[in-house]
């Protein structure tokens, strides 16, 4: 038995559903892209009066749901499968939507570089409870937006063999990043049976899906690579301010993006996903920490699983602007609905100020915030404590458990003891050693983490490739921005000062 989160009734559930299909149906979906459109018009679908709108009957959103998988497995780099999407499993990964970063040296939020890109995606691939890795946030400082989103994967290749999500920012990116994921496969069919990546379509929102977000769906779902349909659903702006009805829109942005794409390819697989958020009516800003914008999440995601799909969440977030109560409160309150609800992909650790802010020192937070919502989802079990009376007897006999047989064999998996990040240490020792505060300790931990990278070996072959890509997709610059060179020292096996972490990672719950 394991924590569960229900707030709609199966009813309910089929109400919406067959509310967001009639208007799929006679209101339709404009279609921007020429390319999908076209293929849908090939595959018997039909227009609205005005030849703008292409409506999806009801036959084909059922056949579509049925043969969308309710799983799949994603693999790593090198091919070996690295955890199943679907289920109840969980995965946290960091938000994929910067535009800035944090710099924790010295405390300025300005644009992002190459170099702080590498150092993420060093410190990501190390992180215990961050199950893959994001393309997270640009790096326009130094290389043309074109290119940023190839340029980015390839960091990620090259620093990490976790699976990756990504998303294409161009209607010629897709191909671009097939291309590089397939120098890591014997061909497509075997990039099509392995994928190590999840791409996001972006439902634009007003019952439209825009050109690049066409030709993106069209080319991943042609290409094997998992997508995740994600709607930003903004209450009260372009989307109801109610919960039912902000519902509904979501439903039909989520479920025209995975007919579409299973209408290109059957089978192809599709995560139902959302990064919905509320309009502040005097702020006139779109938090998606926002309570309501959580309570869609998790509601989406029930109706999601009623269907038997895989889901998606931007979740383990914050819209504040530094690791500060309201960072660590939103970020922990929504990363515990998270796996309660049963998201099996949650985008948002390390994220800040509305998704648009990428901290490090947050990441290092966020996965031991993460780990702990983890351990609370694990499934219950009796482990030789019912009945309890040994374990009365060797209380009433040593006035303690800390050294019975039980304790001794239990405590590394039943305490998930936060360290170094999230304070567990009594005032005297903490005040001993040198009294840090919370992002003082998350600075350290970020720069013990960097030193103690291990790099991993790419053919230069391969390197060669994937760089030619990107400088082939350049249009003023003439060169690839330089990288940072790998830390002097090897790392150790383990990050000094981790007590009791030792074979505790867990990809899935």
């Amino acid at each position: 038995m394991r924590p569960t989160l229900s707030v709609l009734s199966d009813g309910m559930i089929r109400d919406i559903l067959d509310e967001a299909k009639r208007i799929m149906g006679e209101t339709g979906m404009e279609i921007r892209g020429e390319k999908l459109r076209q293929r849908l018009l090939d595959h018997g679908l039909t227009t609205d009066a005005s030849g703008k709108r292409v409506l999806f009957t009801r036959d084909v959103i059922d056949a579509a749901i049925e043969s969308a998988p309710k799983s799949f497995t994603l693999h790593d780099r090198d091919g070996k499968p690295f955890t199943e999407i679907g289920g109840n499993n969980v995965h946290y990964v960091p938000g994929s939507s910067g535009l800035k970063i944090q710099d924790h040296r010295t405390g300025e939020t300005r644009l992002s570089n190459s170099t702080d890109f590498v150092e993420y995606a060093r410190l990501c691939d190390g992180l215990e409870h961050i199950a893959y890795l994001a393309t997270a946030f640009s790096t326009n400082k130094d290389i043309e937006s074109q290119v940023s989103d190839a340029w980015r994967l390839y960091m990620c290749l090259t620093t990490s063999k976790k699976p990756i999500v990504s998303g294409a920012f161009s209607e010629e990116g897709v191909p671009r990043m097939a291309d590089m994921m397939q120098m890591f496969r014997t061909d497509r069919a075997e990039l099509i049976e392995k994928p190590m990546s999840i791409f996001t379509i972006t439902a634009t929102g007003n019952f439209r899906y825009g050109e690049d977000s066409c030709q993106n769906l069209l080319d991943c779902v042609e290409a094997g690579i998992p997508i995740e349909v994600v709607p930003v659903t903004l209450m009260g702006l372009i989307a109801p301010v109610t919960l039912v009805g902000a519902l509904v829109f979501h439903c039909v942005d989520v479920l025209t993006g995975i007919t579409m794409a299973q209408i290109v390819r059957p089978g192809a697989p599709v995560l139902f996903g959302g990064a919905p958020a509320t309009f502040h009516m005097k702020a006139a800003s779109s938090p998606m920490a926002a309570i309501e914008a959580q309570h869609l999440n998790v509601a989406y995601v029930q109706i999601a699983k009623f269907m038997d799909l895989p889901t998606q969440a931007y979740m383990a977030l914050s819209d504040g602007k530094f690791l500060d109560a309201q960072g660590g409160g939103e970020t922990f309150s929504s990363a515990l609905l998270a796996p309660i609800a049963g998201v099996n992909s949650v985008s948002g650790p390390g994220m800040l100020d509305f998704v648009l802010t990428f901290s490090l020192p947050k990441l290092v937070h966020d996965n031991e915030v993460c780990g702990q919502a983890l351990h609370f989802v694990r499934e219950i079990k009796v482990l030789d404590d019912l009945p309890a009376q040994h374990l009365v007897d060797q209380l009433m006999a040593e006035d303690h458990l800390i050294t019975s047989p039980h304790t001794l064999e239990h405590w590394p998996q039943e305490l998930y003891l936060t360290d170094p990040v999230i304070d567990r240490l009594n005032r005297e020792t903490w005040e001993e050693g040198g009294e840090m505060q919370l992002w003082d300790r998350a600075c350290a931990e970020v720069e013990t983490r960097l030193a103690s990278y291990t790099p991993i070996e790419t053919d230069p072959a391969i390197d060669s490739a994937m760089r030619d890509l990107v400088l082939a997709g350049l249009i003023d610059q003439k060169t690839l921005p330089d990288l940072p060179p790998p830390p002097d020292t090897p790392a150790p096996t383990e990050v000094a000062g981790r007590r009791g972490r030792k074979g505790r990672r867990r990809r899935a719950i």
